[in-house]
């Protein structure tokens, strides 16, 4: 464990673990809204697609404009909640997000423009609080109890993935597609609200510029090899094996099986398998933890691999499932690791960067994918992509301190070890 981590102790603050914590039920019920929010907009504009008041490349620009918000806001809401209380900078993003909601429904079939603008806003208020709640975490949970709250909390992020869609379109059925916006408004009060302060406080000290902050988190990160490792192998696997699946799965449904179930039934079993793995990791705690993190996120390449050539529909699910639980014994130890090794007050930048590289670079791979099938076939970009999602955690777990995701301590100064054998004697 990092010397400098400062975790909560009190057990009055924790009783009977986590999941009875109200200070960690609150930031739980944040973490969800947030969820529930970020993932019903796409959806809601969608439906707006459908009915004719937004158009297809209108849908474009908006969700582009919100993934760029997000992707500013990541970096800047690591450095403020450095800065200031984790908790304020929660509370200003989520009601930054909840205020621009509204405008989305002012702009919702006349102004692209005032919809695209007000996208902005509701990406940066998603991306700002990201850092910010895992530090919070830190924060609110002990140190003892920080994997199983990790998996409460991506679990929450799974059943928010699998409901949404349908919830969604299921009350589109009842409701305008203004009554639904309004309700992610609502949702992002919540992750506003809810969470209660933090038990720490980042120390008072003197405030550098940004870029000087922002270059402390970077040196932060470089001080733990694993991290810088696992980072990019998180972020190859996403950019090649995610992107394949968001690209390739549709059009191998529809060559290979000719129905679009396949890719629902993939897309569904993934979240199944990422729920199982979710309450798997919550209590299991392997000794060589980080390779097996590792090993579960290279489990990705069986999604590419499952697509090469028509195997059958049950065998493309049960690799879809097989990668969701992988998936989730890498994130959960991922981010209790993080949150364990790092130093508290360089915590949000350096989750930062993990959110701005990780989902960052996505993206790029999503718009290479096409492009290089469209060159070179399918089923050698698969097979390049399983490689990929191999490869990158394998290299990954022979960086110093993966074995166990925690940074190694220096060795003593010779003279230091020669003063402490010393001192029996000296006694």
């Amino acid at each position: 464990m990092s010397s400098t981590t400062a975790p909560n102790t009190d057990p009055s603050a924790r009783p009977g673990g986590p999941l009875r914590d109200p200070a960690f039920l609150r930031l739980w019920s944040a973490t969800t809204a947030s969820g529930m929010a970020t993932w019903a907009l796409p959806f809601i504009l969608g439906l707006a697609v459908l009915d004719g008041s937004l158009t297809a490349v209108g849908l474009g620009v908006v969700l582009a404009l919100r993934t760029a918000g997000f992707l500013v806001a990541v970096p800047v809401g690591g450095l403020l909640a450095d800065r200031y209380s984790r908790r304020a900078v929660v509370l200003w993003s989520g009601l930054a997000a909840a205020a621009a909601t509204p405008v989305i429904v002012l702009g919702l079939g006349s102004s692209t423009a005032l919809m695209a603008a007000a996208a902005v806003v509701v990406g940066a208020g998603q991306g700002a609080c990201r850092p910010a709640f895992q530090a919070l975490t830190a924060e609110v949970v002990a140190e003892e109890d920080r994997q199983q709250a990790n998996a409460a909390l991506t679990f929450s992020t799974r059943v928010s993935t699998l409901l949404a869609p349908g919830l969604t379109a299921l009350l589109a059925l009842v409701a305008g597609l203004w009554v639904l916006l309004l309700g992610t408004a609502a949702l992002w009060l919540v992750a506003a609200l809810a969470p209660a302060r933090g038990a720490g406080a980042p120390p008072a000290r003197a405030r550098a510029p940004f870029h000087v902050e922002f270059a402390d988190g970077l040196a932060e990160a470089r001080r733990h090899p694993w991290f810088l490792a696992g980072l990019g192998a998180l972020t190859v696997v996403i950019a090649t094996g995610y992107s394949a699946t968001g690209v390739l799965l549709p059009l191998a449904g529809r060559d290979h099986y000719g129905s679009e179930a396949v890719l629902a039934g993939a897309l569904t079993a993934y979240t199944a398998g990422a729920l199982l793995g979710a309450v798997l990791v919550s209590r299991w705690r392997p000794r060589a933890r980080g390779w097996v993190a590792l090993a579960g996120l290279g489990l990705y390449a069986l999604a590419p691999l499952s697509l090469v050539a028509p195997v059958g529909p049950v065998v493309v699910m049960a690799a879809y499932a097989v990668v969701g639980v992988g998936i989730e014994l890498f994130n959960v130890p991922w981010f209790t690791a993080v949150q364990r090794e790092v130093a508290p007050d360089k915590l949000a930048r350096v989750s930062s960067l993990d959110f701005l590289f990780s989902y960052g670079l996505a993206p790029v791979g999503l718009a290479f994918i096409g492009p290089a099938a469209a060159a070179w076939g399918a089923g050698p970009v698969l097979v390049a992509c399983a490689l990929a999602c191999v490869a990158a955690p394998a290299l990954a777990a022979l960086a110093p301190g993966a074995r166990a995701f925690s940074t190694p301590r220096p060795a003593p100064a010779p003279h230091q070890a020669a003063d402490r054998a010393a001192q029996p004697a000296a006694g």
